[in-house]
């Protein structure tokens, strides 16, 4: 990740119901990509196409409260830029992703998704990923675990 994605990435903005992924771009939100496992994607062309994060950077804190994070996983984030949501890319992004993140290590996989997200969830399903757990934040949100 460098600092020039970042700023790409916070920048990006999604449509409605999606905009609930936007970010705000500050200091803050860099240093938090900066300081933390997050992993820019790029296509053959070397453009931006999205990134993944493991650890506590993919979870929602609140979760916490609700017991959502207690077992030993690696947790997962992504976000894909949003020109190319929807468009049939999901699968082939999210399995090199996976693919990555599965090389080195031995414990479940697991993320949290927005459960209105349903498109995602789909997508999450089909890749071997089964719903764990709701807990409610913000919005509400399901953990989703790959054994």
């Amino acid at each position: 990740m460098t600092e020039s994605y970042a700023t790409d990435i916070l920048s990006w903005k999604y449509e409605t119901p999606y905009d609930f992924y936007n970010n705000e771009h500050s200091e803050e939100s860099i240093k938090e990509i900066l300081d933390n496992p997050y992993y820019s994607i790029v296509n053959d062309k070397d453009e931006l196409v999205g990134f993944f994060c493991t650890g506590a950077s993919a979870q929602v804190p609140k979760g916490h409260d609700y017991g959502a994070y207690l077992n030993e996983c690696i947790d997962v984030g992504i976000g894909m830029k949003p020109e190319l949501t929807g468009k049939g890319f999901g699968t082939e992004f999210f399995t090199f992703i996976l693919n990555q993140i599965q090389q080195n290590n031995q414990y479940p996989l697991r993320l949290t998704v927005a459960k209105f997200n349903t498109r995602a969830i789909h997508l999450y399903e089909k890749l071997g990923f089964k719903k764990s757990m709701e807990f409610t934040a913000t919005s509400a949100f399901i953990t989703m675990l790959k054994k």
